[in-house]
């Protein structure tokens, strides 16, 4: 059909591929780079991931160490991320041993009889005593929960096993720690259990085994074994067994682990069931040494008369804080409670030897003074070190500062006037400072 005969000034003509006069025209896309030029399989993805910064979604990643490991499960919940720091132990100690030296250098020069024979060894038996019950109460420190009715306990317990010393030695002394474990128990119920702060419920229980003290008044006879000739073997157990608590705690899980009851918000929030297994545990255990402390004390002494305890108690925590035990929990040194009931031992004898004539409670009272700044300097120097600063993050949390504060409406950094430079506003000019007013457009 042509034009003439449609009228319409159109023809038809071939639209499909084989019908006649159909013409096939030629294709220059792939010339005129319209075509993308990604072929698949070009970039090898081995080659690609080679050249990232970081390895891809999925891709396997190198073993994290060990102590890597140990310092991402750090809950800074339980205390700061990161390893104790035991340098101010280690120099504290060491002036601690030197002191121990000098105090007895001096003690045998000037009363040599007050170190050497029988006196020694009532000397040595009275650190043992004096050590139990402080290692008991570095144990109730450690794990953040003071037991302050360690010094009763002890009382207590060389009163009971004195006048039961008549029966069978192993069986009266089972008794005896079973009753001060018990005693132990119920602090430990009531700090645990009503989370409330150990001094106060362990003075409380102090005043009630003081009250049993008070219904003892007679003196007792102890008709047993006298552990004189042992002398040297009872201080050699409470070496060792001091030792063995400042070892164990050297290890970051166990020091952890028994000090998680230290407040690190607020005192009253409750730190979970493994928190308070631990005080349990702690209050518990520094009520029966401290009633091995008493049985010693009994032993050592063919009359045991009745007191309170709480000059015990006062020793017990000034050597306990002196040796380096955090008075805050958790942090302790390894020969400190050894070294600082030593070098007690040796003072108090030597003034008694010298005629010093200073109460027993003036004792307590400088030793806890002493402590207390022992305690602040193991705190200040010991605390693991800050972990470092990531500059990036702390370009990125600015710039979200800056971003929130305009959001709420407030000054931000895309709210900040203005000062100067070549983004500075220009000022606003006014016709009649241009051409307006100019004069020589005859314009006045």
């Amino acid at each position: 059909m042509t034009y003439a005969d449609s009228g319409q000034g159109f023809r038809d003509e071939p639209r499909f591929r084989g019908e006649p006069g159909f013409r096939d025209e030629p294709d220059f896309r792939s010339d005129t780079g319209f075509t993308s030029p990604y072929q698949t399989g070009s970039y090898p993805v081995d080659d690609y991931s080679s050249q990232m910064s970081e390895p891809p979604v999925g891709a396997p990643r190198r073993p994290v160490s060990p102590a890597e490991l140990d310092d991402v499960f750090d809950d800074p919940e339980h205390g700061e991320p990161g390893m104790d720091r035991m340098a101010v132990h280690v120099v504290w100690e060491i002036l601690l041993l030197l002191g121990c030296v000098g105090v007895f250098v001096l003690f045998r020069q000037t009363h040599r009889a007050g170190v050497s024979g029988t006196a020694l060894e009532n000397l040595l038996l009275a650190a043992s005593s004096l050590g139990f019950v402080t290692i008991g109460m570095a144990l109730s420190l450690r794990a953040a929960a003071v037991n302050l009715a360690v010094g009763p306990i002890a009382a207590a317990s060389a009163l009971f096993f004195a006048g039961h010393s008549d029966r069978n030695l192993p069986a009266t002394i089972g008794v005896t720690v079973l009753l001060a474990l018990a005693v132990g128990a119920v602090i430990a119920v009531l700090v645990v259990g009503f989370q409330v702060p150990s001094w106060a419920a362990s003075l409380a229980a102090a005043f009630g085994v003081i009250v049993w003290i008070q219904k003892h008044a007679a003196a007792t006879n102890v008709a047993t074994y006298h552990p004189l000739g042992q002398a040297y073997y009872w201080y050699g157990a409470f070496a060792a067994l001091s030792l063995l608590g400042g070892v164990l705690g050297l290890v970051k899980p166990i020091r952890r682990a028994v000090g998680r009851s230290r407040p690190v918000s607020d005192p009253a929030d409750r730190r979970g069931a493994a928190a308070g297994v631990m005080t349990f545990l702690a209050i518990a255990a520094a009520s029966g040494l401290a009633a091995l402390g008493g049985i010693l004390l009994a032993l050592s002494s063919t009359r045991v008369t009745p007191t309170d305890g709480l000059v015990t108690t006062g020793f017990a925590l000034g050597v306990a804080l002196v040796g380096g035990t955090s008075a805050y929990g958790r942090r302790g040194g390894i020969f400190g409670t050894l070294l600082a009931v030593t070098m007690f031992v040796l003072l108090v004898r030597f003034g008694d030897a010298a005629n010093w004539r200073v109460a027993p409670l003036a004792w307590a009272a400088g030793t806890i003074m002493v402590g207390l700044i022992v305690s602040r300097l193991v705190e200040t120097l010991g605390r693991p070190r800050p972990l470092p600063v990531d500059e990036d993050e702390d370009e990125e949390d600015d710039w979200a500062a800056g971003r929130s504060d305009n959001a709420n409406g407030q000054a931000g950094w895309s709210n900040a006037p203005r000062q100067s430079g070549w983004s500075s506003q220009l000022p606003a000019r006014s016709l009649d400072d241009t051409w307006a007013g100019d004069e020589r457009w005859g314009n006045k």
